[in-house]
């Protein structure tokens, strides 16, 4: 069973200004509730390419999305290869790309996936089962310096040298095989006062780790690139984000795109021929209604952003 609650549905969909003849990537399919709303606006002249590494979730989709008019294509992919696979599939430009950054709810509530610090599991934590790194690996393997500078830069978290040698300490004595093994690793390692407040304890250090075996934030940086590459003029992307990191990646390379000559103002003339490629659309995020927060709480954190192809 794959149950996963969209969040933005409609918001990331509507910023699509979706033609019904168009090509659309839903670059994240997930739970396939934004690809089926992309779907339901299209004709059968139009085209839906749809992205996930998680095989459930293709067969999902697939089940889903069965009785649909337009061209249908589901590939088991990261979604950095975009341009490559939309390419290899006989297309040269789309008109909309839309990306879903939050790891579904199957992902976090399926105990043996080892995404979730509330249940006992093994340290996985890999979107694409078939990849050879797992959190397993992270947590057992990787040198001390490595793990400190994951957990700060990818969980922004302050504990992130005295949880490093904690873990580092008790795989001296027997490899860490857990999730909630891990968690109690952490717990030790945060003083008591800290942990009474804020969040899970555990909660940034997971999602370093998940961040760390996914490579998450360069994936995102490279699919942005080349998605735009991708785009009609016209085109849009739409990206909906549900940490600081991501959504800094994405307002950064949107502001990027968005900019035109960039020579100093004194010089009287433009040298550097650079011309803006994108028009943001969102000059602020968008974010969820109080009413599907409370009907969803992961949804709390999440960020729309839109851009348009000039």
């Amino acid at each position: 069973m794959f149950v996963h609650e969209t969040v933005l549905r409609e918001e990331a969909v509507n910023g699509l200004c979706v033609k019904s003849d168009g090509i659309y990537v839903d670059c994240t399919l997930g739970g396939g509730g934004h690809s089926r709303l992309i779907a339901e606006k299209l004709s059968p002249a139009g085209t839906l390419i749809g992205f996930d590494q998680d095989q459930k979730a293709l067969d999902h989709a697939r089940d889903t999305l069965k009785n649909i008019a337009c061209t249908l294509h589901l590939v088991k992919s990261n979604f950095r290869h975009v341009r490559q696979v939309v390419n290899r599939l006989g297309y040269s430009f789309v008109d909309g790309l839309l990306f879903d950054l939050g790891v579904s709810s199957p992902q976090l509530d399926q105990g043996n996936r080892g995404f979730s610090y509330h249940q006992e599991a093994p340290l996985d934590m890999r979107m694409d089962q078939s990849q050879e790194l797992s959190a397993y690996h992270v947590v057992n393997e990787w040198p001390e310096e490595e793990l400190v500078r994951i957990l700060f830069e990818y969980g922004e978290e302050k504990f992130s040298r005295r949880i490093a040698r904690e873990i580092v300490k008790a795989r001296k004595k027997a490899p860490i095989h857990t999730t909630l093994e891990l968690v109690d690793l952490i717990k030790q390692a945060i003083p008591a006062p800290a942990r009474r407040k804020g969040p899970h304890p555990a909660r940034r250090s997971f999602q370093a780790i998940r961040i760390a075996v996914n490579d998450e934030l360069n994936a995102l940086q490279e699919a942005l690139e080349e998605g735009v590459k991708l785009l009609q003029p016209k085109g849009r992307i739409s990206v909906i984000t549900f940490h600081s990191l991501e959504d800094r990646i994405c307002k950064r390379f949107f502001q990027e795109r968005a900019l035109g000559c960039i020579c100093p103002p004194d010089f009287p003339v433009c040298t550097c021929g650079k011309k803006p490629e994108l028009r943001v659309v969102t000059r602020k995020p968008v974010l969820p209604a109080e009413k599907e927060i409370e009907k969803n709480q992961r949804a709390r954190s999440a960020k729309l952003r839109v851009a348009e192809k000039i």
